[in-house]
């Protein structure tokens, strides 16, 4: 007998949209708790907590390494005494932060652990762990640079040096499981850091944890005192943010479709999506930002200039922003693209191009030109949750119906999106094929 994989097809008509709308938790904020709760000895009460898969597989990660989860009323209560693997295995799902931020917590511990991945995760590189985990005596072995990998400690704290340019999310992971490891008077040096506000988020995070904090020198380098802190406390209680990488999304429709109010976002966050405010601001988004909401709707947009270099996943909002601009929208980052759920910027050309948006790729830089033209077709998510969000906001306002194969791709961060599009009067229809 023939099994055949069931995929979602979603079709968004063209459409008018309005009210209030409460932001999605943040995965990057929900996730990272989910680490130092691992590594907090003691209960860790979360609240608002995420459900994404990407959310999900985190949660499965620290179980496995020896924390006890329990769903209550909008929250979760994690007991922990520090990693201590109940299983020789775990899984990160589809997560590019859960295996880079998690390998060197694994590698705290004794036992040989492997890590598995799934979907995209299965295609991405994962070399950026050969040079440095031998240096800090761990032992560990790919599939030819691939998943799955073979990781053993205890990791032992040492100066090291990095290259940052990649990604910011495994100096995440070095950076907590130092911290776990008592490091002292040990430097994390780091070459040309992208993504800085995620590690501002990481650092916030620990210090919430009550984890030993490093001295940020200029995101050149970390360095891990000799002195420890006090963790006084049995019982801690961490909120996580909503989200602003999926609320980009919402903020972008509303200035396309219609007037909403997205609420629970922090305008003082350290979220680097955060950035998708000046963006609306250059296009020339009517927007009141206020402390507990935002209120945007429609105006007529021109084409802007804006460098997502350390934010690449406002990639696909901005061009959903972009194809109602007039003029033609530069966007700066576009190497950071290459390694995501797809290559997005040439997924971003293939299935804006359908739509009628042309897109040039040069160097670094993405050039949108953007107008009114957009038209209905049927586009591809390339099981890329950011491809199926933009695809469905650019679709808002099209000349024609948008359908969106593989629209179950929203799932790995936000899984309630055509929900909320709904909510706002977008009219949306889901079915599986």
């Amino acid at each position: 007998m023939r099994l055949f994989k069931q995929f979602m097809i979603a079709t968004i008509q063209p459409s008018t949209i309005s009210g209030p709308i409460q932001a999605a938790a943040s995965k990057s904020s929900m996730q990272r708790a989910c680490a130092a709760a691992l590594l907090f000895k003691g209960e860790s009460i979360i609240r608002n907590p995420g459900h994404s898969n990407d959310d999900l597989a985190a949660l499965k990660v620290i179980e496995a390494l020896g924390a006890t989860v329990k769903h209550g009323n909008n929250e979760l209560m994690i007991s922990s005494n520090g990693v201590h693997a109940l299983l020789n295995e775990v899984n990160c799902g589809e997560s590019g932060l859960g295996i880079r931020m998690f390998a060197p917590l694994i590698a705290l511990s004794e036992k040989e652990i492997t890590v598995k991945g799934e979907g995209s995760l299965l295609t991405r590189p994962m070399d950026f762990f050969d040079e440095i985990f031998p240096q800090l005596g761990i032992s560990f072995s790919s599939n030819n640079g691939k998943l799955p990998l073979k990781i053993k400690g205890p990791l032992q704290p040492k100066n090291i040096e990095i290259d940052g340019s990649l990604s910011s999310q495994f100096l995440t992971g070095l950076l907590m499981a130092y911290a776990a490891a008592d490091a002292s008077d040990v430097t994390i040096k780091v070459n040309n850091l992208k993504s800085r506000p995620y590690i501002d988020l990481t650092l916030q995070v620990m210090k919430d944890f009550r984890m030993k904090v490093p001295e940020n020198n200029n995101y050149e380098s970390f360095y891990f005192s000799a002195t420890s802190p006090k963790t006084d406390l049995s019982t801690l209680h961490y909120m996580v943010e909503g989200d602003w990488s999926g609320a980009a999304f919402l903020l972008v429709s509303g200035a396309i479709a219609g007037n909403i109010t997205v609420k629970g976002l922090d305008v003082f966050s350290t979220q680097a999506d955060k950035a998708i405010l000046q963006a609306l601001q250059f296009c020339g988004a009517v927007m009141s930002i206020q402390t507990e909401q935002i209120e945007i709707g429609p105006a007529p947009l021109k084409a802007f200039h804006f460098n997502a270099t350390d934010c690449p996943d406002l990639f696909p909002p901005l061009v959903a922003l972009a194809a109602y601009c007039e003029g033609t929208t530069i966007i700066e980052g576009v190497t950071r693209l290459a390694h995501k759920e797809s290559d997005r910027g040439v997924t971003l050309q293939e299935e804006f191009g359908k739509m009628g948006i042309p897109i040039t790729l040069q160097d670094d830089l993405m050039l949108v030109k953007g107008g009114s033209s957009l038209k209905g077709a049927t586009v591809h998510s390339h099981h890329d949750h950011r491809i199926a969000m933009a695809c469905a906001v650019a679709a808002l306002k099209a000349k024609g119906p948008v359908t969106i194969e593989e629209a179950d791709a929203i799932n790995k961060s936000y899984p309630d999106f055509y929900d909320h599009l709904k909510l706002m009067g977008a009219q949306v229809s889901v079915i599986s094929n």
